[in-house]
């Protein structure tokens, strides 16, 4: 049995015999119930081989665990005493009773065949199933002529080939699979926020890159005519860009799609001549965010090629304005301001202070921070590495090493846990962390607002911040915090209220995530 952990005697155990719950209500509540007094550690969840593995290893694989088979639920914990335990499971009872009492107010079809019966005309279905089934849902979805959104991750190659190619062969959409971020006639999917309505419609193989766009766009005034996901692998060779390109040929169809806005890391050469030429051919004005690419492909085809996300936002704006679009580098603040703000906030640091380390929720915006910053820093490290040899060992237990940028949404810390986005709390765990190392001088983060993510994810990081600029003042030290927001007005958290919660906490928030790094660079330079 392991041991208990230190200052507590108590590792309990609660089965319930075949009682299901779906995966992500159950890891919310584990967070909760962590939260309760007399508890260290807590795991609620159904007994399948992955959270074995994870019991086993927090130490919560107690007495009777072996036991414990896929149909069943399980409570476990690690607690000071039996009734911190009973707490426990009163917790878990409430939150799992007020799920059941939402879910009484509608009625859900068990089968496609049921929701069918219940309303023929449906198109689109949004699956979210384990991926060993993802296929099989998605299949059955387009041979019904259903469009599909596949949240669905763990989805092999050849499956999701299959799928498109099927799909493509019937005009039908196969968004994913891992797509977290559409919009369709004006309704958001998934990750997505609330923009307006308008002319400029979006191809992305980027679920945070397609949100950052999409917001700033609505930012600026214009808005959305539709906005489709492809799944991160689209525009690998393997797939050969099915998705972004019957979804571009969509948009250049579409009569209230004015501008075209493109949105990936740099696909094969061969998929991006196929479709930069399928662009350049649909006679519409486009704008091309290869992430980090090269932009010369883009412009001598007549196509507009983007340097950043903001970048192409701006530029699809202006176009749907009828105005001449030029490179967005600076700061909204203008040039000068930065410049002095940066200066300040590094004459604040103490020797030794060097090195920036970028914690984001949003893999895309942190694939971009480490585009726009590589050529000056020459290595950054990361689980999501740009060049091979910086990648971390360890990046969830271990520590960072000078230029350090984590994804915590990437598969080393979703194990087990919800996606940041949903659950920030690792993240800002580490934000913490961070302050503690002499070497650190800012710590760059983002902040993703919108449907899906967590009710109020500034709050969550606004402590932190708090929490680790107390940390560095106590050991004679500044941290330098710089933010950046991705989401509208209209969301349900609100873009001005989230960045004023950061601002509060000491953090400098930035319009854009590219302002944001360029900011940190500036604050670097005068280090």
């Amino acid at each position: 049995m392991p041991v208990p952990l230190e200052g507590y005697a108590l590792i309990k155990l609660e089965v319930r015999k075949n009682a299901y719950y779906d995966s992500v209500t159950l890891m919310i509540i584990s967070k909760d119930v962590k939260k309760l007094p007399g508890v260290t550690e807590a795991l609620v969840g159904m007994g399948t081989d992955l959270n074995r593995e994870i019991a086993a290893n927090i130490g919560l694989a107690g007495e009777g665990f072996d036991a414990v088979t896929a149909n069943d639920f399980f409570v476990a914990a690690s607690c000071e005493s039996e009734d911190a335990f009973s707490a426990v499971v009163a917790k878990v009872d409430e939150l799992l009773n007020k799920k059941a009492d939402k879910r009484k107010t509608d009625y859900f079809p068990p089968t496609l065949e049921g929701a069918l019966k219940l309303e023929s005309g449906l198109n689109m279905a949004v699956i979210s199933v384990p991926g060993k089934y993802a296929y099989e849902v998605a299949r059955s979805c387009l041979e019904h002529e259903i469009n599909v959104m596949l949240f669905s991750d763990n989805v092999t190659m050849e499956e999701e080939k299959d799928l498109k190619e099927f799909a493509a062969s019937r005009e039908l959409l196969v968004m994913g699979p891992d797509c977290g971020t559409a919009i369709v006639n004006n309704t958001p999917l998934a990750f997505a926020n609330v923009v307006k309505s308008g002319d400029i419609g979006m191809v992305c193989a980027s679920g945070t890159g397609a949100q950052e766009v999409s917001c700033i766009i609505d930012q600026l005034g214009c808005g959305i005519s539709q906005l489709l996901g492809t799944g991160g692998r689209d525009l690998k060779q393997e797939i050969g860009g099915i998705m972004m390109r019957l979804g571009l040929d969509a948009l250049i169809h579409d009569p209230k799609t004015k501008v075209i806005t493109l949105v990936s890391k740099p696909p094969a050469p061969e998929i991006a001549a196929k479709i930069l030429d399928q662009a350049a051919a649909g006679g519409k004005p486009t704008v091309v965010c290869f992430i980090g690419g090269e932009a010369s492909e883009i412009e001598r085809r007549g196509l507009y090629a983007a340097v950043s996300l903001e970048d192409a936002a701006h530029k699809a704006a202006a176009l749907a304005r009828d105005e001449t679009p030029e490179d967005f580098t600076g700061f909204a603040m203008g040039q000068l301001k930065a410049e002095e703000l940066a200066a300040a906030e590094a004459a604040k640091m103490a020797p030794g202070q060097k090195y920036v380390r970028g914690l984001y929720t949003g893999g895309t915006l942190c694939d971009e921070a480490m585009k726009l910053m590589i050529a000056s820093l020459g290595h950054i490290y990361s689980n999501i590495p740009l060049k091979p040899e910086d990648r971390l060992a360890d990046a969830r237990g271990g520590e960072s090493r000078e230029h350090t940028f984590l994804d915590f949404g990437d598969d080393a810390f979703t194990v087990g846990r919800p996606h940041p986005m949903i659950d920030p709390s690792l993240r800002a765990e580490r934000v913490v962390t961070e302050a503690a190392d002499p070497a650190a001088a800012v710590v760059l983060v983002d902040c993703v607002i919108g449907y899906g993510s967590h009710e109020d994810p500034a709050q969550d990081l606004s402590e932190a911040i708090r929490s680790a600029k107390a940390l560095a003042a106590q050991e004679g030290r500044y941290l330098a915090v710089v933010a950046s927001v991705c989401g509208t007005e209209a969301d349900p958290q609100s873009l001005s209220g989230s960045r004023m919660k950061l601002a509060n906490a000491g953090a400098i928030v930035l319009p854009s995530n590219a302002q944001a790094t360029r900011f940190t660079q500036r604050i670097l330079a005068h280090l």
